[in-house]
This record gives structure tokens, C-alpha cells and sequence, in this order.
């Protein structure tokens, strides 16, 4: 891989921008994750692989989910007005980091 030197600018909230030549270097994209590593004084950026989910519970759901996608069963159509309340939020950005408002159970 060749040299590429490249600055990025921190926000107040410690955030920065991945440059473009960076990001196109390591081949991600919107939604790609990559993993920061500080050695000594240096931080390494590196791509994140996909991976599949170590979690047994989780594994065994989506295992679940994937078989009755794949055999038709119990799918239905969403809600029209749930479906048209995502895709207004689809474009909208997501702060991963702000607090949650209201009652969440889990």
C-alpha cells in the first residue's frame, strides 16, 4: 500500500472525518467500521472485517429469522404508516452518542 499522508480536523465532541483517500485506501464506506490501535505515540487505523455474531442467543435468532425469511413464513407487510415514518427518518443523521429520551425496556 502506498504512503498517504493526510490531517483531520477534531470537533468539539472528539470527532474526526476519515479522508477520503484514507477511507478508499482501507476500502470502507458509510456504515464500514475501523478500529484505532495506539502504539507508543502513533494510532494505526485499520479496517474492521465483518464478522459474525459470537453471541449464542443472538446467533440462534438470526439463524431463526434467516429460515423463515427464506421460507415465507410468518412475514407480513409493515404497517403503512410505520413504513412511511422510517423512510422520513432514513436520510436523517443518527447521533450513536446522544442520551436516549423516555422509557427504554429491555
Amino acid at each position: 500500500m502506498p504512503a498517504i499522508h493526510e490531517e483531520a480536523t477534531i470537533t468539539s465532541k472528539g470527532q474526526i472525518t476519515l479522508p477520503k483517500p484514507i477511507r478508499q485506501a482501507l476500502g470502507v464506506d458509510y456504515g464500514g467500521k475501523v478500529a484505532f490501535d495506539l502504539r507508543g505515540s502513533q494510532v494505526v487505523v485499520s479496517r474492521v472485517e465483518e464478522s459474525s455474531h459470537d453471541d449464542p442467543a443472538i446467533g440462534s435468532f438470526l439463524n431463526l429469522l434467516e429460515a423463515d425469511i427464506r421460507s415465507g413464513k410468518h412475514l407480513s407487510s409493515l404497517p403503512e404508516d410505520l413504513a412511511q415514518a422510517m423512510l422520513a427518518t432514513l436520510h436523517q443523521p443518527t447521533d450513536l452518542n446522544a442520551d436516549i429520551e423516555g422509557d427504554v425496556a429491555l
